[in-house]
């Protein structure tokens, strides 16, 4: 049966690595759900202790802290106002709405459209967009990173079943 809870926990960490890189899937939750789970069903003797798993609900948090705040400072990086991060920040929380292309066009389509409301010009506003686009991509980047941690961490610190 241990084992069987192991495969399971692998399984469930797999599709955790791949929601970091999709937008809409929430990787990270996904792979500590997996380590808490674990954890229940093994016990402390045969699996993490919780000291393990706050560590993962740190980098959990981490995780999401960086997915929020990358856009806004790619946006900034690349010389938008107030009125283009913002704008981001909308955009990104009107694409939650539309899964995947919503995710990463929502931003800078929020971005560039509170830059020309601000006055500044296309290609200024473009800029602003450009940004976002590139801090969601370092954000992605950023929760892969976190992800392999929180799995190497749980691969780690788990004692194997053998």
């Amino acid at each position: 049966m241990e084992l069987l809870w192991w495969l399971f926990a692998i399984a469930l960490m797999a599709v955790g690595l791949i929601g970091t890189v999709l937008p809409a899937v929430p990787g990270a939750i996904i792979i500590l759900a997996a380590a808490v789970i674990h954890q229940i069903m093994l016990g402390t003797e045969k699996s993490l202790g919780w000291w393990n798993i706050a560590a993962l609900v740190l980098l959990t948090l981490l995780s999401y802290a960086l997915e929020f705040a990358s856009g806004y400072f790619g946006a900034k990086r690349f010389g938008a106002t107030k009125w283009g991060a913002f704008g981001a920040m909308i955009g990104a929380i009107a694409g939650l709405f539309f899964p995947f292309p919503g995710l990463i066009i929502g931003p800078v389509v929020g971005a560039i459209t509170g830059e020309l409301v601000a006055g500044k010009r296309l290609v200024g506003a473009g800029r602003a967009g450009w940004g976002t686009l590139l801090g969601n991509l370092a954000g992605m980047i950023g929760k892969l990173t976190i992800g392999l941690v929180m799995v190497s961490w749980f691969l780690v610190a788990a004692p194997a079943p053998f």
